[in-house]
């Protein structure tokens, strides 16, 4: 990776540059049998769009925070590279009623009503899948994303020495998140590129964004993210990992 990368989304850029093909997210639902493989391309496109849908439909700003009251999935992953991209504060399981935005799944749509901004749902369904009736009072995210453009170009440039992620009560800018996933990774098992850990870890505290985004993002590896993984057999736990090519594992 590059070593002049200063905030997630350079992260993201250096590893399309290096190799776009290569598996980045694969993630499993084990409440539903649902498995999803991104490839950096891939995931850089919906992180484009999704930026896109944020700094033009939301018009959100650097500085703006943005509440995501979302479990560990990979549109989740994809909210945290966008707002990085965007330079908006990523606020996990943050409160609605301070953010400017907020993004919620569908469990949590009663609270996401105490954001008086813009309120966005996904419904978290299989390939990306929209609402059969959308909620009242918020943009349907799978009908809203696949319009906005393919290439994203902040309006202003993202410092990243400003506020960038705020995770179980702790604020971090760009550049720590960079640096603490990069400081941390050899505990983590991440050695570089053929890295691949598997994860089933919320994403609730910096552990969890550790192993599941930001390291495997950092050292050129890759992540399987897993929800719901303790209804997963230690027999099926195994075949995963085999399959997968899983060099650790986190849990």
């Amino acid at each position: 990776m590059n070593a002049t990368d200063r905030t997630p989304a350079d992260l993201l850029g250096s590893a399309l540059a290096a190799d776009p093909g290569r598996p980045l997210v694969t993630f499993y639902d084990d409440a539903t049998g649902e498995r999803v493989e991104l490839s950096v391309a891939t995931f850089a496109n919906w992180v484009a769009k999704t930026a896109n849908l944020l700094q033009d439909e939301l018009a959100s700003e650097p500085g703006d925070r943005v509440a995501l009251l979302l479990p560990a999935h990979w549109q989740t992953a994809v909210w945290l590279l966008a707002c990085a991209s965007v330079g908006v504060v990523a606020d996990v399981s943050g409160d609605p009623a301070a953010a400017d935005v907020v993004v919620s799944g569908p469990d949590a749509l009663e609270t996401a009503r105490a954001c008086s901004g813009a309120r966005v749902a996904l419904a978290l369904r299989p390939l990306g899948g929209r609402f059969p009736q959308p909620p009242e009072g918020f943009a349907d995210y799978a009908v809203e994303v696949p319009g906005q453009g393919d290439r994203f170009a902040p309006y202003a440039p993202v410092d990243p020495e400003a506020p960038a992620l705020i995770v179980a009560g702790r604020e971090f800018t760009g550049a720590e998140v960079v640096q603490r996933a990069r400081a941390e990774a050899t505990d983590l098992g991440l050695t570089g590129p053929a890295s691949r850990i598997l994860s089933g870890l919320p994403y609730d505290t910096w552990e969890g964004l550790r192993a599941g985004l930001y390291g495997p993002l950092a050292t050129g590896g890759s992540v399987v993210l897993c929800r719901n993984l303790d209804r997963l057999g230690g027999d099926a736990l195994d075949k995963r990992v085999e399959s997968e090519r899983v060099t650790v594992i986190t849990r």
